[in-house]
């Protein structure tokens, strides 16, 4: 499974970003193979929501660990078979190992 995670900064120590569209860096979380790696984001002016729900979907993610997912996002995200659960507050690392332990609350649509 592929867990994207939106992060403040490049690695899995970084905190959570709470903006999902104007997330800083995405992260992405193989759990088969234990291994990390970053999408690029290109900031958009306009709908970067949902720009950053294409590229998770893209990437193959099962999961999104965020803050807060717009309605539009939300429907991308939705659409591609994505689920979101809320885990600002914490380390990307530390989010991670609550998703996988069933700790995260679901993001439901807006």
């Amino acid at each position: 499974m592929i867990i994207a995670v939106s992060a403040q900064g490049t690695s899995e120590s970084s905190e959570v970003d709470s903006r999902f569209g104007r997330a800083a860096h995405l992260l992405l979380y193989d759990t088969g193979a234990g291994l990390w790696r970053r999408l690029d984001v290109s900031p958009a002016a306009q709908g970067a929501g949902v720009q950053a729900a294409e590229t998770v979907c893209r990437a193959g993610a099962a999961a999104l660990i965020t803050g807060h997912v717009g309605p539009k996002a939300f429907e991308v995200l939705s659409a591609g078979g994505v689920k979101a659960y809320q885990g600002d507050g914490r380390s990307v690392l530390q989010a991670v190992e609550d998703f996988k332990a069933g700790r995260l609350a679901g993001i439901s649509g807006h």
